[in-house]
């Protein structure tokens, strides 16, 4: 069974030099995270690959693809 990590910070920062500079409303956060779980869920929910899912969720939502 896969391991699942919950993240639940009051607020996200983005990696730096991201387009959006300082803190993510919480509603924001809940956006990428649900992204973020749907690709790795359509990945086939392999370990090892969160932070490659994160900032690609961060990617779509940042350019209006989801």
């Amino acid at each position: 069974m896969a391991r699942t990590q919950t993240l639940t910070p009051k607020s996200y920062t983005p990696m730096p030099g991201t387009k959006t500079d300082g803190p993510v409303d919480s509603a924001s956060y809940d956006r990428i995270a649900r992204r973020a779980y749907e690709i790795f869920k359509a990945r086939g929910e392999a370990d090892g690959d969160s932070v490659q899912d994160w900032l690609q969720a961060e990617r779509e939502l940042r350019l209006g693809r989801h």
